[in-house]
């Protein structure tokens, strides 16, 4: 059973760059604003590229526990938060952050190859793998409180 309903799912495309809140290993929440895709059409996994070893994917690998915010376009009346688990995998990030994206300028003059829009790390940087439990926030993916 999906946990992200189309209209949570339409709210997250739309969105592109979330929140990931990650914990620091004296527990108090690290914050990284990021982009963010689903890993496929048919998934409800999200995917976010890293180009290093950053505090987040130590925290990661020590607490798979995250969250993911998103804000919509009138302010607080619309939000979304994913609560979930993350893994990490090694590679890959310059093709995930390159995904979706339009090809870059020529470096220089008509004949040059084009630059990457991304650098690419030595090891191919990171990929956090997030696997949603729960989608709490504000908008018609959440259900209405039940009546007393």
């Amino acid at each position: 059973m999906a946990v992200i309903d189309q209209e949570a799912r339409a709210f997250i495309e739309k969105a592109r760059l979330g929140h990931l809140v990650t914990i620091n290993k004296d527990g108090s929440p690290q914050l990284t604003l990021v982009r963010v895709q689903f890993a496929a059409d048919d998934s409800d996994e999200l995917v976010v590229a890293h180009m290093n070893y950053y505090q987040k994917i130590r925290n990661i690998e020590r607490d798979p526990r995250v969250l993911l915010s998103f804000q919509g376009e009138i302010g607080a009346r619309e939000y979304l938060v994913v609560h979930g688990t993350a893994a990490v995998t090694e590679g890959g990030a310059v093709e995930l952050l390159s995904r979706g994206m339009p090809p870059p300028p020529p470096a220089e003059g008509e004949d040059a190859p084009a630059r990457p829009p991304f650098p690419e790390p030595a090891n191919g940087g990171y990929i956090s793998h997030i696997t949603p439990s729960r989608v709490t926030g504000a908008g018609p993916w959440v259900p209405p409180p039940a009546a007393h």
